[in-house]
């Protein structure tokens, strides 16, 4: 017999999830306006301000979802794809005005494809809990999640150079993400040559 396809039901983790990724054209958007129509300096705070929300959401998701037991298989799928897309599209527009260097942009994003991969493969042969998230992983996402928001606002702010600690912070975030994909591959090699679960 067919197994039964359930019905998706969407709670408010959900919702912010969506939310999330609802945030990442209007991130992107906000900095292709014509400076006739908005100035530079209002594009980084607005920009800024999207980023800063979407990552709340982030935070929200899954404190409701742990908190209230609200946790979906989708949910779970889609919480990281999420995170993944939003970074990926701000270091693209970082990229695209000169505020972050295009090899930091390719480390970050190169990685996450690769640990993506990574896990999917362990995944498959049953191995996925040797390549569960470490601190070094949880260290650079921060890292890299308040750098972020500094670039996009790229202004000082009550007298904190916003482009200089944001650089800083963007870079120590590349040398973890290479130091965290490291430890994930040396975690991984011994289980490459094993054939996928059927």
């Amino acid at each position: 017999m067919a197994k039964q396809i359930q019905k998706l039901s969407f709670n408010l983790p959900m919702w912010l999830t969506w939310a999330r990724i609802a945030f990442i054209p209007l991130i992107v958007g906000v900095f292709m306006l014509p400076i006739s129509w908005v100035s530079m300096e209002w594009q980084n705070i607005i920009g800024c301000a999207l980023f800063i929300i979407a990552a709340i959401t982030d935070a929200l998701d899954g404190y409701f979802a742990r908190k209230f037991g609200m946790g979906t298989k989708l949910g779970a799928f889609l919480d990281p794809v999420a995170d993944k897309l939003m970074v990926s599209a701000a270091l693209i527009v970082l990229v695209a005005a000169g505020r972050v260097d295009m090899l930091i942009a390719l480390i970050i994003i190169g990685r996450e494809i690769t640990v993506t991969a990574l896990r999917e493969w362990m995944a498959q042969v049953g191995m996925s809990g040797k390549v569960k998230v470490n601190w070094y992983g949880k260290i650079k996402a921060i890292a890299q999640m308040v750098a972020i928001p500094m670039l996009l606002y790229f202004e000082p702010l009550w007298g904190i150079d916003m482009r200089m600690l944001g650089t800083i912070l963007i870079y120590i975030a590349a040398l973890l993400t290479l130091y965290s994909m490291f430890v994930y591959l040396k975690a991984a090699a011994p289980y490459f040559d094993s054939n996928p679960r059927k």
